[in-house]
């Protein structure tokens, strides 16, 4: 089976959130895919936790470097298509780019996202909980 991830998903994994366990538990065995854009994201969210002194440089590296020993088919996806789905859903268009390719292979999400799955049940879209 493949699935799409959301950026926190990693995340979660990479910073030992409490969701860790049943997260890798639910993707254990499936292939995971993501729009090529994951590691951007990735960066970005753990400058900003950075930033926010929510972990220290050490940290950041450290979680980021586990994150790219995380097996992910990067994946290109149809950004017009994306920001058709990011204006009628109201959305950011980098949530929009993880529905895009759900959408495009016809696979299930996994996000903690509260709103991204809304809007993924609105589009037919299996989200793995």
């Amino acid at each position: 089976m493949e699935i799409v991830s959301d950026t926190n998903i990693f995340l979660a994994v990479v910073l030992d959130e409490p969701e860790k366990d049943h997260l890798i538990r639910i993707t254990s065995g499936v292939d995971v895919s993501a729009p090529e854009i994951l590691p951007y994201e990735i960066g970005n969210a753990l400058s900003a936790m950075l930033k926010r002194g929510q972990i220290s440089g050490k940290e950041a590296l450290a979680a980021q470097q586990a994150a790219n020993e995380i097996p992910v088919r990067l994946l290109a996806i149809d950004i017009g298509e994306a920001l058709k789905l990011a204006m009628a859903f109201n959305i950011y268009a980098y949530d929009a780019y993880f529905l895009q390719c759900a959408l495009a292979l016809s696979s299930p999400l996994i996000t903690l996202d509260k709103r991204m799955k809304k809007v993924a049940a609105e589009l037919g879209i299996e989200v793995l909980e």
